[in-house]
């Protein structure tokens, strides 16, 4: 049979002692753990204060570095000193790029930081999440390798100063001048316009064409006939002359020098010409100087081979001279031409004994 329901309601009332008692436990156990509560929660009050206190002043600290670097390339750039260094653009993003990395570098490790000691605070045992961290970070490092080598290698490109913004570069895989350059990958513009996006974690060597110096190599011929000390006085003049226009006097940064004679064949004469140049002029400086050597030369009357033949007064005077000499075999009655004439067959005729 089913209870009577004054059973089961008396099976589910509490007493008023009993509601006393389980107050009183209840108060009894928030009076014993208020104030590990308390300083738990003020703990993890002071860690992110803390933190974020510390990630706000470093990243404020960088931003005023760069900021920094970027006033004084924008002081000397355009002047004969901005020239000796990189350019503005260059130093711009290479400094913007350190700057992120820096700030992306100091917040991972103080945020990271603060979660870690916020975990310790809830007594949870660190040592299973850190290596399962580090399982997951190499199992990420073998799949994203090609990805993690190139953002490393673009680190150590900027921080290296490798080569930057408007520097020409040979990077292997292409070759041109420097566009853009960032963590992953570096864009570079070919010598006919096309663009080349090349991996950072790509490029096993660098040739720089734009750091320190130039050189301009021009090489000049003339006739072998040609008096050696006059081309080699005009030479010098011509480079002496150079030095002081504007602005190739702060492109070239020593004299012109006349290196002497690279070949002589029966008909020219090869003279070298070098210079050192600014990072980058050389090309405009060689074509310069052959600009105003040709010049010089033609008002010298020094002749550059290349040019149309000149002829002479004797092959002006005879009109014969360049006609070919006539062939033995044009007459009928030369010995040449009968020796070359066909042997006629015998004549038949009568059969004598007949």
């Amino acid at each position: 049979m089913f209870p009577s329901a004054p059973a089961a309601g008396r099976e589910d009332t509490v007493t008023l002692e009993e509601a006393q008692e389980r107050a009183t436990d209840a108060a009894g156990w928030v009076s014993e753990n208020w104030s590990t509560w308390l300083e738990t929660g003020l703990r993890i009050l002071l860690i992110i204060v803390v933190a974020a206190a510390l990630r706000m002043v470093i990243r404020k600290t960088i931003t005023n570095l760069i900021d920094r670097m970027n006033r004084t390339a924008s002081a000397v750039d355009g002047t004969a000193l901005g020239g000796l260094l990189v350019n503005a653009e260059r130093r711009r993003q290479r400094s913007q790029a350190i700057g992120s990395v820096l700030r992306s570098v100091a917040s991972f490790l103080i945020v990271g930081t603060a979660a870690l000691m916020i975990l310790d605070t809830f007594k949870i045992n660190l040592a299973p999440l850190l290596a399962s961290a580090g399982v997951a970070g190499v199992a990420i490092g073998f799949g994203a390798r090609n990805l993690v080598t190139d953002f490393l290698s673009g680190v150590f490109m900027i921080l290296e100063d490798q080569y930057g913004v408007g520097d020409t570069i040979d990077a292997g895989v292409a070759t041109g001048e420097v566009v853009e350059v960032g963590l992953r990958v570096t864009k570079l513009r070919g010598p006919n316009g096309a663009v080349w996006y090349v991996r950072n974690g790509e490029v096993k060597r660098i040739g720089n064409l734009s750091q320190g110096w130039s050189t301009a190599a021009v090489e000049v011929t003339v006739r072998s006939d040609e008096d050696l000390d006059k081309v080699r006085d005009t030479l010098t003049e011509v480079g002496a002359q150079i030095a002081k226009d504007e602005p190739w006097n702060e492109r070239l940064w020593g004299p012109v020098e006349v290196l002497g004679l690279d070949s002589v064949l029966l008909d020219s004469m090869v003279v070298g010409v070098s210079a050192k140049t600014m990072p980058g002029q050389d090309v405009a400086v060689e074509r310069e100087l052959r600009w105003r050597i040709k010049k010089a030369f033609d008002a010298a009357g020094i002749s550059i081979v290349g040019g149309p033949a000149e002829l002479t007064e004797a092959d002006a005077a005879d009109p014969s001279a360049g006609m070919a000499a006539p062939s033995a075999y044009a007459s009928a009655t030369s010995p040449q031409s009968l020796a070359a004439s066909p042997i006629p067959p015998p004549v038949s005729g009568p059969r004598l004994g007949k």
